[in-house]
């Protein structure tokens, strides 16, 4: 069955951009939150974020007022029923994300696709909580949505062949490049990224050179477009810890052991750029490297 109308749970950063790129791909779009605060404020930065595409040239009037046209909010779940693919970019916690695709497997008709934008956790774990596992899959985009072009489509050991193409069709019609994942911890991208950001953290930690010149090292000598530190702050440094946990619960590796340093600026509130600190100091006209007490 063609995906028509596409929902999507929670208007935070990610699901609000996920929202965009469906409405603006042509896709009638109903994104879900349960705090009316929250739902308005992601709805006004898709407002926002589309107008400064007209006024860059990159997005025609009538296209803005064609996108918000197919795309609205609700509080309900419910409203998520007529979907033929829901989305799911809700907080990060198993528990959470199991009893929300229990009750999208009641609310969706059987043909509809349920997917997850988790970035490490077990596919197959969600699946298994609804009646329908041949067509649950992973569907991770990656920050901002609206303009990175990646997405990992996973494919659990359950996943039906005609929804795995379904979702490689549909993520190619959002002007997306998907690239597919086994359903193991952290995918492709993070299964890759984490260890480097920890080993950053450590080398911080360790005193092997400041935070500058860690970036400014991976930069020129890599070619990588922000340093190590810096993307961690941009990631946020609880969720860097929180995918690392995962991590390293699944594989019991060093490599994905979170340094003590990273817990301890988690338990200060110290989260990179969301909360103003971390290994840099947001609050001033330009970041500079925070002062550490290592």
């Amino acid at each position: 069955m063609a995906i028509k109308t596409v929902g999507v749970v929670g208007c935070g950063l990610m699901g609000a951009g996920i929202a965009q790129v469906c409405a603006q791909a042509g896709y009638e779009t109903v994104v879900r939150e349960i705090e009316q605060g929250i739902l308005d404020a992601g709805l006004r930065r898709i407002a926002q974020g589309l107008a400064r595409e007209v006024e860059r040239g990159r997005l025609k009037p009538e296209d803005r007022a064609a996108t918000l046209g197919r795309l609205r909010g609700t509080l309900e779940l419910e409203e998520l029923g007529g979907a033929d693919l829901v989305i799911e970019a809700a907080v990060e916690e198993i528990q959470v994300k199991r009893e929300l695709f229990a009750a999208l497997d009641r609310l969706c008709a059987p043909s509809a696709v349920l997917a997850s934008n988790t970035s490490s956790l077990c596919i197959l774990e969600m699946a298994v909580a609804t009646g329908r596992p041949d067509r649950v899959l992973g569907l991770h985009f990656f920050n901002p949505p609206p303009v990175m072009k990646l997405v990992e489509v996973v494919r659990t050991i359950v996943t039906s062949a005609e929804v795995f193409e379904q979702v490689m069709g549909f993520a190619r019609a959002l002007g997306k490049v998907p690239v597919v994942a086994k359903d193991t911890p952290g995918f492709i991208v993070n299964l890759l990224l984490i260890p480097s950001l920890l080993d950053a953290i450590r080398a911080v930690e360790e005193g092997v050179a400041t935070i500058a010149d860690i970036d400014q090292a991976m930069r020129l000598g890599c070619g990588h477009p922000m340093g190590p530190l810096t993307l961690a702050d941009f990631v946020g440094l609880d969720t860097t810890y929180r995918i690392a946990n995962i991590l390293y619960d699944e594989y019991r590796h060093p490599r994905y052991a979170a340094p003590p340093l990273l817990r301890r600026m988690v338990l200060a509130g110290h989260l990179g750029r969301k909360s103003g600190q971390g290994f840099y100091d947001y609050r001033g006209p330009e970041p500079v490297p925070a002062e550490l007490v290592r």
